[in-house]
């Protein structure tokens, strides 16, 4: 062995030409390499989390520190190298057996509770004098935590693009429906479903409503959904359907009462929601919720404008936008249709004599009377202060005479007291109604129906009021 300069010299005697080796020069040596290799291991130990050495059969030789990732090195010492390999492996990287030099490779090795260390691995190959390989040298740095604050901030990465896509997607629109449809229509490729719904959790009668949809299979979901949903679930819960289907219900409440949930799944045999999935549904869910409060914004202000605020009726223009679509139909299925318009009489009486507030309290009873009387496909509306119209899908004269009949018997109850006429008598509340039916196929338009009616009604109030009559289709105009 040739020995370092620094180590086992002695000065020379003057004349002397021959070096003399101090007697503990052995001994000197001996303490110098055991305190470079325990520097040598301090220093590596500083820089890694575990270093060894195998020989040529895998085994290890050599660790430090101790513990390494857990394991003591008595543990280790003389065990193969198989012994930290998760079962599933890399087949083709053995670090403990290399045949090449691999620097920072990422990889797993098992600590001994079984879990898993994400580690960062550099290892080389050992050589005897002839060249051949008699084990391996290598480094790892554990990376777990790393990796998983990597992992949760690729994550949240996601989140906030997905969200920045689907909200991007989303304020191209104006109405709550259509940003709804488009939120879904993003979501359903972005987590690889086959569809996603929103769907109703108090309304759900014979099973839940359907709110929006997109994608298929929705029909063999919804069931499946309801159930993974127990009475005070309130957090996302995944299950899967009888046919296999992966299904993911993200449960949500608005401020207006409603609670909702928000639907995915994925074909058959595909791979179940996990968490990552859970936490991007969770946070598509908070936006969902802010347009489904919108849209319930837009469909009562859509109501307001459509209806009567006394009476909740149909206002003028809402009746006469939806009668000619009525008769469209009612043409298509070869069957007639009738217009009935009423007017109170006496009410101006009721209003000046009784109060404005027994007139109101009237017309409300006369419009759930109008409602009581009359099919829910069938349209009634307040035209205007004591005017009202109704709209009668197949019905002919005759069965709007017998309706006629009914609530020129029913509006004088409306109000039981009497009030003075302009004649100086006094009598009860009252109603003249005007009744026009047309054939399907006639021809005859809306506004036609309108002046047909409105003449006979008028009619009824010249000859007398408190009656009804039907327009004659000679009396056209």
């Amino acid at each position: 062995m040739t020995v370092p300069a620094f180590l086992g010299t002695v000065p020379l005697p003057m004349g002397g030409q021959a070096a003399v080796a101090a007697p503990d020069a052995s001994d000197r040596l001996r303490r110098a390499l055991l305190d470079s290799r325990q520097r040598w291991r301090d220093l590596v130990g500083l820089a890694c989390d575990f270093a060894f050495e195998t020989d040529a059969w895998g085994r290890f030789v050599f660790i430090t520190p101790d513990p390494a990732l857990g394991w003591g090195a008595g543990t280790l010492l003389g065990q193969p190298g198989q012994l930290l390999l998760p079962a599933a492996t890399d087949a083709g990287f053995d670090p403990f057996r290399t045949i090449a030099v691999v620097r920072e490779r990422r990889g797993w090795l098992r600590r001994p509770d079984g879990s898993l260390a994400c580690v960062s691995l550099s290892v080389a190959p050992l050589f005897d004098p002839e060249g051949r390989i008699i084990g391996t040298r290598g480094v790892a740095r554990d990376i777990t935590e790393a990796e998983d604050q990597g992992g949760q901030l690729a994550g949240a990465l996601r989140r906030t693009e997905l969200l920045d896509q689907i909200l991007w997607r989303m304020r191209q629109e104006v109405l709550a429906s259509r940003m709804m449809a488009t939120g879904l229509q993003a979501l359903v490729p972005a987590l690889g479903a086959e569809g996603a719904a929103v769907m109703d959790l108090l309304d759900v009668g014979e099973g839940p409503s359907v709110l929006h949809v997109e994608g298929g299979g929705v029909a063999a979901v919804m069931g499946p959904a309801m159930s993974l949903l127990g009475p005070d679930t309130h957090a996302p819960v995944c299950g899967a359907g009888p046919d296999g289907r992966p299904i993911l219900v993200c449960p949500s409440g608005t401020r207006f009462g409603e609670m909702v949930g928000l639907v995915l799944w994925r074909t058959s045999g595909s791979r179940r929601f996990d968490g990552e999935d859970i936490a991007i549904v969770v946070s598509v869910a908070a936006v969902m919720r802010v347009v489904l409060e919108h849209e319930a914004i837009q469909r009562e202000m859509a109501r307001q404008a459509r209806s009567d605020p006394l009476t909740g009726l149909l206002n003028r223009r809402a009746f006469f936008d939806e009668v000619p679509r009525h008769i469209d139909r009612l043409d298509r299925e070869e069957l007639p249709g009738t217009l009935m318009f009423l007017d109170l009489d006496h009410f101006k009486s009721v209003n000046d004599q009784l109060g404005h507030e027994a007139g109101d309290d009237a017309l409300r009873s006369l419009a759930s009377v109008l409602r009581n009387t009359v099919r829910p496909t069938d349209l009634v509306a307040r035209l205007g202060g004591d005017e009202f119209a109704l709209w009668l899908n197949g019905a002919d004269e005759l069965t709007a005479a017998e309706r006629a009949e009914q609530l020129r018997l029913r509006v004088p109850d409306l109000v039981p007291e009497q009030v003075s006429t302009a004649g100086g008598g006094m009598a009860r509340l009252g109603a003249s109604i005007g009744i026009a039916s047309r054939q399907p196929g006639g021809g005859e338009d809306i506004d036609t129906l309108v002046r047909r009616a409105d003449l006979a009604m008028y009619e009824v109030k010249r000859s007398g009021r408190g009656q009804w009559r039907v327009a004659r289709v000679e009396d056209r105009p």
